[in-house]
């Protein structure tokens, strides 16, 4: 819609997701519940460089494999329902444990910003972040942040506002599998590509199939049924 952009926040539990929308988007929020699930939905508005985001505050989740209700819905929008932009929240004391979403994300969709969250209690700790190294590896653009005391907000939002105009452009990592996965991801592939186009990445789309997510394989045909 015009200057309207949709931002998704995904991230595990307890990594200041939530502090995040709620310090970017303050009394300009609603709730609600997802369609056909009893998970909150809340959204929120920016207003930015005369842009409007409107955020959307994913379920809190470990991994996107759809072995429940938050997780389903959280893939769900972030692969069918394209957000503009996808803001992974990691905290900065467990960023190993967090990376793993993270990359499950960049797997998923392009226009990824990994914000590491808690950057000053990791600062107290000693613990030192290189952000510009894992931006370079990752191919996302990766911005320490404090969502508590709002550190690092100007270059997260102006950060969005790039990655919507094009200014800056997203080229996310491709995680390389065991020789047998990538044989076998080789050989769905181009089948995969035929049915679900440019909609999906073929290549996530593959690798769930491999790994026997049902749940997925019902959606997209449900998804593309509604197409027609």
């Amino acid at each position: 819609m015009g200057n309207s952009y949709r931002i998704a926040l995904a991230g595990n539990p307890n990594t200041g997701k939530s502090t995040l929308f709620n310090a970017l988007t303050g009394l300009r929020q609603h709730t609600g519940n997802w369609a056909g699930k009893t998970v909150i939905l809340a959204e929120g508005t920016v207003h930015y460089k005369g842009k409007i985001f409107s955020m959307i505050d994913l379920p809190g989740t470990y991994s996107l494999f759809s072995n429940s209700t938050d997780e389903e819905v959280a893939r769900n929008y972030i692969v069918f329902e394209k957000p503009d932009v996808t803001l992974v929240v990691l905290d900065a004391l467990s960023l190993e444990r967090n990376f793993n979403l993270a990359l499950q994300v960049i797997e998923m969709t392009t226009n990824v910003i990994i914000c590491i969250n808690l950057i000053d209690e990791a600062e107290k700790q000693g613990i030192k972040i290189n952000e510009r190294l894992l931006t370079k590896r990752l191919g996302v653009p990766v911005i320490k942040i404090s969502a508590r005391n709002k550190v690092g907000f100007p270059l997260l939002l102006d950060t969005i506002e790039r990655l919507i105009t094009g200014a800056i452009e997203c080229h996310p990592v491709q995680t390389t599998y065991h020789g047998d996965i990538e044989k076998q991801i080789k050989k769905i592939e181009p089948q995969v590509r035929t049915i679900v186009g440019n909609h999906l990445s073929s290549r996530w789309v593959s690798l769930r199939l491999l790994d026997g997510d049902k749940a997925l394989l019902d959606e997209i045909i449900k998804r593309l049924r509604w197409r027609g």
